[in-house]
Protein backbone atom coordinates (compact mmCIF):
# COMPACT_ATOMS: atom_id res chain seq x y z
CA UNK A 1 0.00 0.00 0.00
CA UNK A 2 2.53 2.59 1.13
CA UNK A 3 5.16 1.52 -2.25
CA UNK A 4 1.94 2.09 -4.43
CA UNK A 5 1.11 5.78 -2.65
CA UNK A 6 5.13 6.62 -2.95
CA UNK A 7 4.74 5.39 -6.59
CA UNK A 8 1.83 7.60 -6.84
CA UNK A 9 3.39 10.21 -5.75
CA UNK A 10 6.79 10.38 -7.70
CA UNK A 11 4.28 9.96 -10.99
CA UNK A 12 2.79 13.37 -9.79
CA UNK A 13 5.80 14.92 -9.39
CA UNK A 14 6.83 14.31 -12.78
CA UNK A 15 4.08 15.29 -14.44
CA UNK A 16 4.49 18.88 -12.51
CA UNK A 17 8.42 18.99 -12.93
CA UNK A 18 8.67 20.33 -15.82
CA UNK A 19 7.53 24.10 -16.53
CA UNK A 20 7.59 23.79 -20.11
CA UNK A 21 6.68 20.36 -20.86
CA UNK A 22 2.42 19.49 -20.03
CA UNK A 23 2.29 15.69 -21.76
CA UNK A 24 4.15 13.09 -20.79
CA UNK A 25 3.97 9.29 -22.72
CA UNK A 26 3.85 6.17 -20.23
CA UNK A 27 6.89 4.91 -21.67
CA UNK A 28 8.60 8.25 -20.68
CA UNK A 29 6.99 7.72 -16.96
CA UNK A 30 8.31 4.10 -16.91
CA UNK A 31 11.27 4.74 -18.04
CA UNK A 32 12.12 7.92 -15.84
CA UNK A 33 10.66 6.04 -12.65
CA UNK A 34 11.90 2.80 -13.86
CA UNK A 35 8.22 1.46 -13.26
CA UNK A 36 7.21 -1.16 -15.03
CA UNK A 37 4.46 -0.29 -18.20
CA UNK A 38 2.32 -1.92 -16.65
CA UNK A 39 2.67 -0.50 -13.05
CA UNK A 40 2.72 2.69 -14.26
CA UNK A 41 -0.45 1.42 -16.23
CA UNK A 42 -2.39 0.79 -13.33
CA UNK A 43 -1.10 3.74 -11.06
CA UNK A 44 -2.61 6.38 -14.08
CA UNK A 45 -5.90 4.69 -13.92
CA UNK A 46 -6.05 5.34 -10.54
CA UNK A 47 -4.79 8.75 -10.63
CA UNK A 48 -7.59 9.35 -13.68
CA UNK A 49 -10.49 8.12 -11.70
CA UNK A 50 -10.04 10.57 -8.72
CA UNK A 51 -8.98 13.66 -11.15
CA UNK A 52 -5.42 14.06 -10.38
CA UNK A 53 -4.00 12.93 -13.99
CA UNK A 54 -5.64 13.39 -17.23
CA UNK A 55 -5.36 12.08 -20.41
CA UNK A 56 -5.55 12.89 -24.04
CA UNK A 57 -8.13 10.46 -25.57
CA UNK A 58 -5.91 11.35 -29.44
CA UNK A 59 -2.61 10.83 -28.29
CA UNK A 60 -3.22 9.04 -25.07
CA UNK A 61 -0.40 11.44 -23.33
CA UNK A 62 -1.02 12.40 -20.09
CA UNK A 63 -0.61 15.14 -17.84
CA UNK A 64 -1.78 16.71 -13.88
CA UNK A 65 -5.60 16.87 -13.82
CA UNK A 66 -7.66 20.07 -12.92
CA UNK A 67 -8.25 18.96 -10.04
CA UNK A 68 -4.81 20.10 -8.52
CA UNK A 69 -6.03 23.54 -9.41
CA UNK A 70 -9.71 23.34 -7.60
CA UNK A 71 -7.06 21.90 -3.82
CA UNK A 72 -5.09 24.61 -4.81
CA UNK A 73 -6.97 27.45 -4.98
CA UNK A 74 -8.90 26.07 -1.50
CA UNK A 75 -5.66 26.01 0.43
CA UNK A 76 -5.13 30.18 -1.15
CA UNK A 77 -8.31 30.63 0.10
CA UNK A 78 -8.17 29.39 3.87
CA UNK A 79 -4.28 31.35 4.59
CA UNK A 80 -5.46 33.94 6.92
CA UNK A 81 -4.03 36.71 5.66
CA UNK A 82 -4.46 36.38 1.75
CA UNK A 83 -7.80 38.89 2.02
CA UNK A 84 -6.47 40.74 4.32
CA UNK A 85 -3.40 41.37 2.19
CA UNK A 86 -5.20 41.96 -0.96
CA UNK A 87 -7.18 45.13 0.27
CA UNK A 88 -3.95 46.50 1.14
CA UNK A 89 -2.52 45.59 -2.02
CA UNK A 90 -4.42 47.35 -4.21
CA UNK A 91 -4.52 50.68 -2.06
CA UNK A 92 -0.63 50.52 -2.18
CA UNK A 93 -1.27 49.74 -5.40
CA UNK A 94 -2.89 52.63 -6.59
CA UNK A 95 -0.32 55.13 -4.39
CA UNK A 96 2.65 53.68 -5.79
CA UNK A 97 1.48 53.01 -9.47
CA UNK A 98 3.43 49.83 -9.55
CA UNK A 99 2.92 46.07 -9.28
CA UNK A 100 2.12 44.15 -5.55
CA UNK A 101 3.37 40.88 -4.65
CA UNK A 102 2.63 38.34 -2.22
CA UNK A 103 5.15 35.98 -1.03
CA UNK A 104 5.13 32.84 0.96
CA UNK A 105 7.64 30.34 2.31
CA UNK A 106 7.76 27.04 1.02
CA UNK A 107 10.97 25.25 2.23
CA UNK A 108 13.55 26.45 0.57
CA UNK A 109 11.62 28.57 -2.24
CA UNK A 110 9.21 31.23 -1.97
CA UNK A 111 5.44 31.34 -3.96
CA UNK A 112 4.38 34.42 -5.11
CA UNK A 113 0.56 33.91 -4.10
CA UNK A 114 -1.01 37.04 -4.83
CA UNK A 115 -0.63 39.92 -7.27
CA UNK A 116 -2.25 43.18 -7.72
CA UNK A 117 -0.95 44.98 -11.29
CA UNK A 118 0.37 48.38 -11.39
CA UNK A 119 -2.49 50.96 -12.81
CA UNK A 120 0.02 51.84 -15.47
CA UNK A 121 0.22 50.43 -18.75
CA UNK A 122 4.36 50.01 -17.79
CA UNK A 123 4.65 47.43 -15.25
CA UNK A 124 6.48 44.08 -14.07
CA UNK A 125 4.86 41.29 -14.55
CA UNK A 126 5.76 37.70 -12.64
CA UNK A 127 2.94 34.75 -12.77
CA UNK A 128 1.32 33.53 -9.36
CA UNK A 129 2.37 30.54 -8.50
CA UNK A 130 6.26 31.41 -9.77
CA UNK A 131 8.59 29.62 -7.28
CA UNK A 132 11.71 31.38 -6.59
CA UNK A 133 14.24 30.30 -4.51
CA UNK A 134 14.82 31.92 -1.02
CA UNK A 135 18.18 33.67 -1.98
CA UNK A 136 17.23 35.47 -4.83
CA UNK A 137 14.81 38.76 -4.68
CA UNK A 138 14.25 41.29 -2.37
CA UNK A 139 10.77 39.57 -1.07
CA UNK A 140 12.35 36.20 -0.70
CA UNK A 141 15.28 37.70 1.04
CA UNK A 142 13.24 39.96 3.48
CA UNK A 143 11.57 36.42 4.23
CA UNK A 144 14.63 34.71 4.85
CA UNK A 145 16.42 36.94 6.83
CA UNK A 146 13.18 37.25 9.57
CA UNK A 147 13.20 33.11 10.09
CA UNK A 148 15.00 32.03 12.91
CA UNK A 149 18.66 31.81 12.71
CA UNK A 150 18.93 27.95 13.08
CA UNK A 151 15.96 27.81 10.04
CA UNK A 152 17.67 30.65 8.33
CA UNK A 153 21.10 28.72 8.58
CA UNK A 154 19.79 25.43 7.11
CA UNK A 155 18.16 27.12 4.13
CA UNK A 156 21.11 29.21 3.20
CA UNK A 157 23.70 25.97 3.50
CA UNK A 158 21.13 24.27 1.08
CA UNK A 159 21.01 26.87 -1.20
CA UNK A 160 24.55 28.13 -1.04
CA UNK A 161 27.96 26.02 0.34
CA UNK A 162 28.89 27.55 3.10
CA UNK A 163 32.49 27.21 2.24
CA UNK A 164 31.90 30.01 -0.31
CA UNK A 165 32.40 33.70 -0.78
CA UNK A 166 28.91 33.71 -1.68
CA UNK A 167 27.94 32.22 1.50
CA UNK A 168 29.47 35.18 3.77
CA UNK A 169 27.93 38.07 1.29
CA UNK A 170 24.60 36.45 2.06
CA UNK A 171 24.98 36.11 5.12
CA UNK A 172 25.80 39.75 6.16
CA UNK A 173 23.52 40.70 3.79
CA UNK A 174 20.42 38.93 5.55
CA UNK A 175 21.40 40.67 9.08
CA UNK A 176 21.72 44.02 7.34
CA UNK A 177 17.87 43.39 5.90
CA UNK A 178 16.71 42.12 9.40
CA UNK A 179 18.34 45.46 10.88
CA UNK A 180 16.52 47.33 8.61
CA UNK A 181 13.19 46.18 8.39
CA UNK A 182 13.26 45.69 4.36
CA UNK A 183 14.92 44.66 1.45
CA UNK A 184 15.74 46.09 -1.72
CA UNK A 185 17.03 44.08 -4.51
CA UNK A 186 18.44 44.81 -8.24
CA UNK A 187 18.35 42.84 -11.51
CA UNK A 188 18.18 39.59 -9.52
CA UNK A 189 15.94 37.53 -11.31
CA UNK A 190 15.00 40.19 -14.32
CA UNK A 191 17.33 42.26 -16.03
CA UNK A 192 16.72 46.16 -15.48
CA UNK A 193 14.06 45.62 -12.31
CA UNK A 194 14.20 46.54 -8.86
CA UNK A 195 12.02 45.19 -6.05
CA UNK A 196 11.65 46.47 -2.42
CA UNK A 197 10.12 44.47 -0.23
CA UNK A 198 9.11 44.05 4.01
CA UNK A 199 8.03 41.26 6.10
CA UNK A 200 5.05 39.90 7.18
CA UNK A 201 4.48 38.97 10.92
CA UNK A 202 2.18 36.61 12.77
CA UNK A 203 0.59 36.77 15.93
CA UNK A 204 3.76 35.16 17.43
CA UNK A 205 6.35 37.68 15.22
CA UNK A 206 6.68 34.18 13.55
CA UNK A 207 7.84 35.64 9.42
CA UNK A 208 5.12 34.02 7.24
CA UNK A 209 5.54 36.10 4.09
CA UNK A 210 6.50 39.00 2.36
CA UNK A 211 4.90 42.09 0.47
CA UNK A 212 7.12 44.08 -2.50
CA UNK A 213 7.06 46.29 -4.47
CA UNK A 214 7.92 45.92 -8.70
CA UNK A 215 9.75 48.58 -10.38
CA UNK A 216 11.27 49.16 -13.60
CA UNK A 217 15.10 50.58 -13.25
CA UNK A 218 14.69 53.48 -15.17
CA UNK A 219 11.93 55.10 -12.93
CA UNK A 220 13.46 54.83 -9.95
CA UNK A 221 15.77 58.15 -8.65
CA UNK A 222 17.17 57.96 -4.90
CA UNK A 223 14.16 60.29 -3.44
CA UNK A 224 11.43 57.45 -5.00
CA UNK A 225 13.16 54.63 -3.54
CA UNK A 226 13.27 56.32 -0.12
CA UNK A 227 9.52 56.97 -0.74
CA UNK A 228 8.86 53.38 -1.97
CA UNK A 229 10.73 51.80 1.21
CA UNK A 230 8.56 53.61 3.24
CA UNK A 231 5.17 52.73 1.82
CA UNK A 232 6.11 48.95 1.78
CA UNK A 233 7.30 48.69 5.10
CA UNK A 234 3.96 50.97 6.23
CA UNK A 235 1.54 48.25 4.19
CA UNK A 236 3.19 45.03 5.72
CA UNK A 237 3.19 46.34 8.94
CA UNK A 238 -0.75 47.13 8.30
CA UNK A 239 -0.97 43.46 7.36
CA UNK A 240 0.87 42.17 9.86
CA UNK A 241 -1.22 43.90 12.57
CA UNK A 242 -4.39 42.89 10.91
CA UNK A 243 -3.16 38.99 11.15
CA UNK A 244 -2.75 39.51 15.13
CA UNK A 245 0.75 40.45 15.40
CA UNK A 246 1.62 43.50 18.37
CA UNK A 247 3.86 45.69 18.52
Amino acid sequence: MVQSIDRAVSIIELLASNNDREWWSISEISERLHLPVSTSHRLLNTLIRHGLVFQNPETKQYKLGYLWIEIGLRQLEKLDFRSVAREVMKRLALQVEESIYLNIPDGTDALIIERVDSPTNVRIIDKLGLRIPLHIGAANKTILANMNSKEMDIIVNKLIPDSSDKYNSLIEQLFQIKRQGYAVSYSERTEGTLSVAAPILDFNHKVVGALSIGVLNYRVKEERLLYLIDRVKEAANEISIAIGRTS
